[in-house]
């Protein structure tokens, strides 16, 4: 249920609102705007007869929600959610890069990713996902992703990729925690990260609908985390020219379901490195708010994913290539 207020309604008006709502057993969000405040009401409202709130003093009008997902719905913040992170804005009209090696390889090997990253004027600096290694490794490579991106002053992105490591990423100060496709329904891990304040990549399970994509955001958003930021990297389908099959589709649709940014991963999706400039326009034309890029200083010995990683000077390329879409598109890179 969505409750409207009306324009200049009082903050007495409104916590009357919020206590009707606790009074029903349920809980609120409160979304305040420039001219309206929205009260999303959280919980099984089945029961709960939207009269009983347009009576109240303040109250312009109330709208039952007929989809399961609520916190995260555009309906409760229709001018879209801007996600901060260190001074970088991510869901504004600025187009954001996030790019970084699949894996730490070495000190050298991300000290000069970071490098390449930094020339590139990528703004956050990421690892991928860092597999079934013993957690002294899984230490080890956010040392090594935490040290490379402070000589150039970046914001860091890393997959976590079990709650038991949690703790680790808090500590090494991870700015934005990746859920990684496999773990988009581990009900455990996201409400662990809903209890947090960091910002939270949630990726799409392979074979997972918008739906349930959504539904997973808000078991995170549930827990008061309402940093969420959903990447589209690719759906599995019959075909095998590729490894996932970009849905482009899911971004407008996600434009039009959530308040909150979406990005897109071309360098999973495809899977081959020569796709992803392309991947990407389509995915920026489609009105993404960001980017993720597997970058390698030297593709060709990279340990994992080689096939899928840019060159310093490949990324260079796609990004000149990329700004004047995104000029043309009224955003900028």
């Amino acid at each position: 249920m969505i409750i409207v207020m009306k324009y200049g309604a009082s903050e007495a008006q409104i916590q009357s609102v919020v206590n009707k709502i606790h009074q029903s057993g349920l809980k609120e969000h409160l979304s305040r705007g420039a001219e309206l405040t929205i009260i999303g009401v959280i919980g099984d409202e089945e029961h709960l007869e939207p009269s009983r709130f347009a009576i109240l003093p303040g109250v312009e009008r109330v709208n039952r929600v007929a989809k399961q997902y609520k916190i995260v719905s555009r309906s409760t913040h229709p001018s879209g959610t801007i996600i901060k992170v260190r001074g970088v804005e991510i869901g504004g009209p600025q187009i954001q890069v996030i790019a970084g090696s699949y894996a730490a390889e070495s000190a050298q090997q991300m000290d000069l990713t970071a490098d390449a990253v930094a020339a590139a004027s990528c703004r956050l600096m990421r690892s991928g996902s860092f597999g079934a290694h013993p957690a002294a490794q899984h230490r080890e490579a956010l040392g090594l992703l935490r040290n490379a991106a402070a000589r150039h002053q970046l914001p860091i992105v890393a997959e976590l990729p079990d709650v038991r490591m949690l703790d680790t990423f808090m500590e090494f100060d991870v700015e934005i925690i990746q859920i990684g496709e496999r773990n988009m329904q581990n009900m455990d891990l996201l409400r662990e990260v809903g209890r947090i304040n960091k910002p939270i990549i949630l990726k799409r399970g392979v074979s997972a609908t918008i739906v349930e994509w959504l539904m997973a955001a808000e078991s995170i958003a549930a827990g008061g985390n309402h940093n969420i930021i959903f990447c589209e990297h690719g759906i599995r389908t019959f075909e095998t020219a590729y490894r996932n099959v970009l849905d482009v589709s899911a971004i407008a649709v996600l434009k039009q379901e959530t308040h909150l940014p979406v990005v897109v991963d071309p360098s999973d999706a495809g899977g081959k490195s020569w796709m992803v400039p392309a991947l990407a326009q389509a995915a920026i034309a489609a009105g993404a708010d960001g980017v993720l890029l597997d970058v390698h200083p030297n593709p060709s010995e990279a340990r994992y994913a080689a096939d899928q990683a840019l060159s310093p000077q490949a990324l260079l390329d796609m990004l000149a290539a990329l700004k004047p879409l995104a000029v043309a598109l009224g955003r900028s890179l």
